[in-house]
């Protein structure tokens, strides 16, 4: 077990490639585990404060953060075209059985909502609940464009200063709130140094999966993935300044089924599940769901 509460585990791919997850309060049994699947360049980091407050809590829960293929401490894979949802799932499946998480709580955040959702009609009975935290069945292009602007085309920072001003110029449109203290948090996420630079903690051929977004072109939707959570409690977590989740496509949702919906203040694209009130919400949630787990 590492200094921060969680222990690190390694898992091979179907197709042999290292996976890695932080694995938190792994003897808790009274509460369902809650599954955390990070964004498209992001990692297990993400969910390190939330993971170890539910964790940690009178009622202990615990929480599984995946690494996906080419993120964090998960082996980069030689064919970039196995970044993929379809792959993505597999090792998921994977990573889940080795663990030996038969039923879970799923959290996902942009794109692990997207395998939250393709996820729910493979496997229904492995759902507990679910938490879509900024995205939906729609995904808005303008957002996706603005994310193909930088994925796998970060400058090198020179210092870990640097590359949280490197973030602060970037998003600080959709985290106008965040401290110089936040930034750093943000950066020490996002960098690390390998052979004496800085770099992204993600493999920068990540930007293929972008390659063909074109805005003046429909995204397919996922309204029959987002159907199959249908029979399971369902959380919205959106961010007041999203690109990505758009008003419109909540209120859709909101027609389709009764959900909770959660809007984080002064937050895009993705709400960064590290406040109080925020890390109460999904608290809250995951224990209704261990309740309508037991009757």
């Amino acid at each position: 077990m590492t200094a921060p509460g969680y222990a690190d585990r390694y898992v091979s791919a179907p197709d042999g490639l290292r996976l890695h997850a932080r694995d938190y309060g792994a003897g808790a049994i009274a509460a369902l585990p809650l599954v955390c699947l990070p964004g498209l360049a992001r990692t297990a980091a993400d969910f390190d404060v939330l993971a170890r407050a539910l964790a940690q809590a009178e009622t202990p829960r615990r929480v599984v953060a995946i690494d996906y293929r080419g993120r964090g401490l998960s082996a980069y894979d030689d064919d970039p075209d196995h970044y993929h949802l379809a792959v993505e799932l597999t090792d998921l499946l994977a990573v889940l059985t080795a663990l030996g998480v038969a039923r879970a709580i799923f959290l996902g955040t942009s794109r692990g909502g997207l395998l939250t959702m393709l996820l729910a009609p493979h496997r229904p009975g492995m759902i507990a609940g679910a938490i879509l935290n900024d995205i939906g069945p729609v995904v808005a292009p303008q957002g996706l464009v603005r994310i193909k602007t930088y994925i796998g085309k970060l400058p090198e920072p020179s210092s870990m200063a640097d590359a949280a001003d490197v973030l602060k110029r970037l998003f600080s449109g959709q985290f106008p709130k965040l401290t110089a203290e936040d930034w750093m948090r943000f950066a020490e996420r996002t960098f690390q140094e390998r052979d004496g630079r800085i770099v992204p903690t993600y493999d920068p051929r990540l930007a293929r999966t972008l390659e063909s977004i074109d805005p003046e072109q429909p995204i397919p939707s996922l309204w029959k993935e987002f159907d199959a959570l249908a029979s399971v409690p369902l959380m919205i977590i959106r961010g007041a300044l999203s690109d990505i989740l758009l008003p419109a496509t909540v209120a859709l949702m909101r027609e389709r089924r009764p959900l909770e919906l959660f809007e984080v203040p002064d937050q895009g694209h993705a709400p960064l599940l590290m406040e109080p009130d925020v890390i109460a919400r999904i608290a809250s949630f995951a224990a209704q769901c261990d309740c309508g787990a037991r009757s």
